[in-house]
């Protein structure tokens, strides 16, 4: 997203829901950390959060199977059997209409701990050419009624068979879709969901033997309530990961089809990243259809191939997680923490974050600007807890690395709502965060994801 104070088409629609250091990449080793994980993982404050995943054979085999079959092995997923049956799709970005064989698989009802105002779903999932998926959700409100199914995306890793897509004007008058986020409409209200179950659907050519592979799916529920202040966390680590660094702002004008250039790639810079940072790699091949005048062409790259043509940017945040999970052994997930004891646990088990946060100017010293919605890196902690992220809206590369005050920092991501420059009260994003991590964690790794709730 820009980093500009412009309001974004997310922020728009999710302010009307509220009104009514360069170098190698590397994974840190868990020595370094000042803190172990159990040490900060008992200093966290309970999460308004629940997050379900299913990426076990176990789970796809207990799930609904309509033309589709599980699949074992180190990474157990999900694909197309014998096909249920064959649909057009008539894409609504390029006019184009073909056939396609699907099958589909149903995750059982999942009953959500936090009765949710919203739910973000993720997906990570290998679709070679010719095949691609979509995500469903259907849930139960607490008035015992049923949302209709709701699209949540439709996505490939490529983007020569579809044109990946969020869906618009998905409403039943109690909740709506926003880009990726289900919202219930009017929370004051006391609506709220219970539980939910998810849809794939998974495509591929007549008559093709190539099937798309689904290795993780679920959602990220939550209910936080609403404020434009949040209780200070107290300094529990000091360490810094060796991240990447890229600027986005070495990309203006670079591809204006993709969300008018780098000037918007925040999040798809922050990607590459930590992509980079665990040892992604895009071939000489893959880059090939990029200006070799351009720096960083992988920051193009990973721009062109989270772009979400309904959204018309490139800030998706499954589509983010997705894209990072094309890389080979990683997985991502999007989900909200609740403090920055909760980062200060994955930093000591060496995973970085990717945040979201909107903010004026004055409210983040050091910044330099103010946005409506931006994403940072975020690597580590100083000796005194203030953040360090690298901030892809940073003039060259040499400056992406940052050091924000904490207090300042950590009340810009969690808080719900803020001012913007013209006085009125809009959202915040109550600390979203993008995960990406090996798909195989360390025992550290996995002991620090299960507590910021992700498994």
């Amino acid at each position: 997203m820009s980093r500009a104070e412009q309001p974004s088409r997310r922020t728009v629609l999710a302010a009307a829901v509220a009104a009514a250091v360069a170098g190698s990449a590397g994974p840190a080793s868990a020595d370094t950390a000042s803190r172990t994980v159990t040490d900060t993982a008992d200093r966290a404050p309970a999460r308004p959060v629940d997050n379900r995943f299913w990426t076990t054979y176990a789970h796809w085999r207990g799930g609904t199977a309509k033309g589709t079959r599980a699949v074992a092995g180190a990474r157990p997923g999900v694909a197309i059997g014998t096909p249920a049956g064959t649909a057009d799709y008539t894409d609504p970005h390029t006019g184009k209409t073909a056939a396609w064989e699907y099958g589909t698989w149903t995750s059982p009802v999942h009953d959500l701990a936090v009765p949710a105002t919203e739910v973000i779903a993720s997906w990570n999932a290998h679709t070679p050419a010719g095949t691609w998926i979509q995500v469903e959700l259907k849930g139960t409100y607490s008035d015992g009624t049923d949302t209709p199914w709701y699209v949540m995306g439709r996505w490939a890793a490529g983007d020569q068979d579809i044109r990946r897509t969020s869906v618009d004007d998905q409403s039943d008058d109690k909740s709506s879709i926003w880009t990726d986020t289900f919202a219930i409409d009017d929370p004051a209200t006391g609506l709220r969901l219970v539980s939910y179950r998810l849809r794939l659907t998974l495509h591929r050519k007549p008559g093709a033997k190539v099937t798309p592979t689904v290795w993780r799916l679920g959602a990220m529920g939550s209910d936080v309530p609403d404020r434009f202040t949040v209780p200070a966390s107290v300094p529990g680590l000091a360490q810094e990961l060796t991240v990447p660094r890229y600027s986005q702002e070495i990309h203006a004008g670079q591809y204006p089809e993709y969300d008018n250039g780098g000037e918007a790639w925040c999040s798809p810079t922050s990607s590459q990243m930590i992509i980079e940072y665990w040892g992604g790699r895009l071939s000489d091949a893959q880059l090939a259809w990029v200006d070799p005048a351009f720096a960083d062409p992988q920051v193009c790259h990973a721009a062109r191939y989270t772009y979400d043509y309904q959204y018309a940017g490139c800030g998706n945040w499954p589509f983010n997680a997705a894209y990072a999970a094309t890389f080979k052994g990683l997985q991502g997930v999007v989900t909200r923490l609740g403090s920055l004891t909760d980062l200060e646990t994955l930093i000591a088990a060496g995973i970085p974050a990717i945040t979201s946060q909107s903010f004026l100017k004055e409210e983040l010293t050091g910044a330099g600007y103010g946005t409506s919605g931006h994403l940072m890196t975020v690597i580590g902690f100083t000796a005194t807890g203030d953040v360090i992220a690298n901030d892809p809206a940073s003039p060259d590369n040499e400056a992406v690395r940052r050091v924000y005050k904490r207090r300042e920092w950590e009340n810009i991501w969690l808080r719900t709502k803020r001012y913007n420059a013209a006085g009125k009260v809009v959202s915040g994003t109550g600390g979203v965060c993008y995960l990406y991590f090996p798909a195989v964690p360390t025992p550290r790794q996995r002991k620090a994801l299960a507590a910021v709730g992700v498994r």
